[in-house]
């Protein structure tokens, strides 16, 4: 990830601003101004101030842009400080490998552990290289054959998700990628591992519930989920006029942010970032990260098989069901409220 300057969004730029001058005045000798470090400390106060107010009113279009940040963590940085011994594995056994998604081995606090992760790229070239996050149906075979390693073998899976979508190219239409992702869904949901899964940028569609259907699942708090990327959301429906410009809008109404996931009973864990987001201070994410996977495995492996799934099976089928509420009007006949 990067260690450099940090892109800055629209709603940061008066954080931006500040920092420029905190770094003038750090630099100007202090035989310049014997002010210095008291305008350093009234200008860094104002900053922690500044930052918590943006931070703490966030449209759901700031979440989006948060979520697809260029310089936020990947999975491949939480799996080099997280896990040890990663060993990657490559290929579908069927038709060839896909870079999209990152699959191996590794030590969780000195436990085997199966990883399935995707991964965007950092660069212009690794992003080439990754598809930009778009998995291909060998993307997800890849994925599964992990998976029912894993099951064989007798160890959890951990599974992270950070992709707009599924690819939609011609050529993964031709190699079955809605098939590809069903199978996935099917076979994860009757996994005799226990699973659980961390979105920790973008949970784009199929593309992320290729790996999302776990015992545990968790957002990390800028993250975002959902059925439709806002701009193809508001391009395709006419209550936007068909007009993706108007994405801020789809973004709030298609409630992608965390806190909504965790309202509609979507997800179990709201994984909390530092102030600023993941990429202004990486150390603490991850840590917070590690203190979610440790606390969602502990209460998922000490379930046999048979209540596993059956958890898991309840989990899923209650996903989407509301209750009507009922009142009584002038008639006295009871109508949907």
């Amino acid at each position: 990830m990067s260690t450099g300057p940090h892109t800055v969004l629209d709603f940061e730029r008066s954080l931006a601003e500040l920092d420029k001058n905190i770094a003038a005045y750090t630099q100007l000798p202090e035989s310049q101004d014997e002010n210095r470090d008291g305008v350093i400390a009234e200008l860094s106060s104002t900053r922690e101030r500044l930052l918590k107010e943006i931070f703490g009113h966030l449209t759901p279009w700031d979440e989006v842009l948060l979520a697809r940040h260029k310089d936020r963590p990947y999975s491949l940085d939480y799996i080099k400080v997280l896990f040890t011994d990663f060993f990657e594995l490559h290929g579908d056994r069927l038709s060839g490998d896909d870079q999209a998604v990152v699959a191996g081995l590794a030590r969780f606090n000195g436990r085997p552990v199966a990883i399935v992760a995707q991964q965007k790229g950092r660069d212009l070239k690794e992003r080439q290289q990754r598809n930009f996050g778009y998995a291909t149906p060998r993307g997800y075979r890849k994925a599964l054959r992990v998976m029912k390693l894993a099951e064989k073998v007798g160890i959890p899976v951990i599974t992270l998700v950070d992709t707009p979508g599924a690819d939609p190219n011609v050529f993964s239409e031709e190699l079955g990628i809605s098939a590809s992702i069903a199978m996935n869904l099917r076979e994860m949901s009757v996994l005799k591992s226990p699973i659980v899964c961390a979105v920790i940028g973008e949970g784009g569609s199929g593309g992320a519930l290729g790996l999302a259907v776990a015992d545990r699942i968790m957002m990390m708090e800028h993250a975002i989920y959902s059925v439709i990327a806002p701009e193809g959301c508001a391009a395709i429906m006419d209550t936007f006029g068909r007009d993706p410009g108007r994405a801020p809008e789809a973004a709030a109404a298609l409630r992608v942010t965390s806190k909504s996931a965790f309202d509609l009973n979507l997800i179990d864990t709201v994984v909390p970032e530092p102030i600023g987001g993941a990429h202004r201070d990486f150390e603490t994410a991850a840590a917070s990260l590690k203190q979610a996977l440790e606390k969602a495995l502990a209460e998922v492996t000490v379930l046999d098989t048979r209540a596993l799934l059956r958890e898991r099976h309840a989990k899923f089928r209650q996903m989407g069901q509301f209750r009507v509420e009922q009142f009584h009007g002038p008639s006295g006949n009871g109508t949907p409220a």
